[in-house]
């Protein structure tokens, strides 16, 4: 078999979407799981909308998303010499002609269908003329007149094209530039792309892109044309349905891995199995079981399958994905054994890195604010016995494992004949400024003494004072 090349070809007209996303992971997934190869194109020969930021911005999703790419990128509007070498190629074998009608003659000729009820569509008026270039002049394919078009699509099936329905399309405008569906071709020629994957508002391209490469005397590639993603309304995806850009869903606190997982989901399987790390799904993606039902974006699931990354994910592969969401918050975590100790409890309780980084902040910050709901719940007079009690017992404590703390709450347990809910939940309130919390030892013990019994003896004097003034 000959060695797999797909591409990704983004357009820089805005921020990569989970749609665009998806077409990226796909043909990079099926690159990596062939030893192939995948490549970058940007299309950017939309001069008035193309920019720079995007161009950024469509990099920074893919850095993000852990995809790399082998040649490129390459832009179109650096390769306008071998658009034209190409467009002389079609016009020197005939498959091509300088056509002079204006857009005022083309539309009466659209007008003229539409009453007859014929497709509206350039008739074919300087196909025979033989027309020399000029200034007022585009360059149009010679489609052919009878027959059919063929798409062998791995995903679809056969979508056969009736010809006579393609009217003369132009490949070169008047000024120059070539259109869409010309320089794709060409490109995916020039740089051996024989694997095509990419969403199915494209099928109707295709036919087109067939007779231009047939033209150019060169072989088909692989078409599949992957269904849409949409909303649970099963409309198009839009903003109001989630369709944030990429680096939307980073900022989110989503990690890459669950959204790849999460995306590859929607419109592909591998049996029953939904959570897959990267490496799994470049050992078993393939396109035979890419669906041809649209997929169905659900925030929700997303947010699950994320919870899922983040509980199976090491606590060292959290370390720096969490760290610029702490440093919105002001603080800065450092490698070693504290952070990850943080990181372990707070993992079967975040849906997203912005809860851990909330949930994380207690262990770091060096005055704790209590929640309002929180303390008026928890703070009361009766809350000053547990809470001197353990300060006591803990400030002569040697060993500080969370054995030896679970033998303090069980000593004081017996000598006060509290139950452990009447003991922690002041204590928890005390260290976290909170009801919820990782478990209780757990928390003493990553804290330390150092930290623990000044947030004991502060709730403390907190009630005392509240006591006081509501005598």
């Amino acid at each position: 078999m000959d060695e797999i090349i797909t591409r990704f070809p983004p357009s820089p007209t805005g921020y990569l979407h989970v749609g665009g996303a998806r077409t990226a992971i796909f043909n990079w997934l099926y690159a990596r799981h062939t030893k192939g190869k995948f490549i970058l194109r940007i299309e950017d020969t939309d001069a008035e909308r193309s920019t720079r930021a995007s161009v950024d911005a469509i990099f920074d999703a893919l850095h993000w998303l852990g995809i790399d790419w082998d040649d490129g990128p390459y832009f179109q509007t650096q390769r306008f010499d071998i658009y034209r070498e190409y467009i002389q190629k079609l016009i020197d074998s005939g498959h091509a002609y300088y056509c002079t009608c204006t857009p005022e003659q083309i539309d009466a000729m659209r007008q003229k269908a539409r009453v007859t009820g014929a497709k509206p569509r350039y008739d074919g008026t300087c196909r025979e003329k033989g027309l020399d270039k000029s200034d007022q002049a585009v360059v149009r394919f010679k489609a052919p007149l009878t027959g059919t078009t063929v798409v062998d699509d791995v995903i679809k099936g056969d979508i056969v094209f009736e010809n006579n329905e393609l009217d003369d399309f132009v490949i070169c405008r008047s000024d120059g530039t070539p259109t869409y569906n010309f320089v794709v071709v060409v490109d995916d020629i020039t740089m051996n792309i024989n694997t095509i994957i990419r969403g199915d508002d494209h099928v109707m391209n295709t036919p087109k892109q067939i007779l231009l490469y047939k033209a150019l005397g060169s072989p088909l590639p692989t078409f599949g044309h992957v269904p849409m993603v949409l909303g649970n309304d099963r409309a198009r995806l839009s903003k109001r349905h989630g369709a944030m850009s990429v680096t939307a869903y980073r900022d989110m606190g989503f990690l890459p891995e669950a959204l790849m997982n999460y995306l590859v989901r929607l419109g592909w399987s591998h049996g029953d199995q939904e959570f897959f790390t990267r490496d799994e799904l470049i050992e078993v993606f393939d396109l035979e079981n890419i669906g041809r039902s649209a997929g169905i974006f659900d925030l929700d699931k997303l947010l699950a399958v994320n919870a899922e990354h983040i509980m199976a994910a090491s606590p060292q592969d959290l370390v720096d994905p969490l760290k610029p969401f702490m440093e919105k918050a002001g603080i800065e975590i450092e490698a070693g054994d504290y952070v990850l100790e943080v990181i372990e409890t707070l993992q079967p309780r975040s849906k997203t890195l912005v809860d851990m980084a909330e949930a994380a902040l207690f262990y770091y910050q060096s005055d704790i604010k209590y929640d309002e709901k929180s303390a008026k719940k928890v703070f009361k007079a009766a809350a000053l016995e547990p809470l001197n009690m353990v300060t006591a017992k803990l400030e002569s404590l040697e060993n500080y494992t969370q054995s030896d703390l679970e033998n303090v709450f069980k000593a004081i347990m017996d000598e006060s004949g509290l139950k452990l809910g009447k003991i922690a939940q002041p204590v928890r309130v005390a260290l976290t400024g909170r009801t919820a919390s990782p478990g209780i030892f757990e928390i003493i013990a990553i804290l330390g003494k150092e930290r623990v019994i000044p947030r004991l003896k502060k709730a403390i004097r907190f009630i005392e004072t509240k006591v006081t003034s509501n005598s």
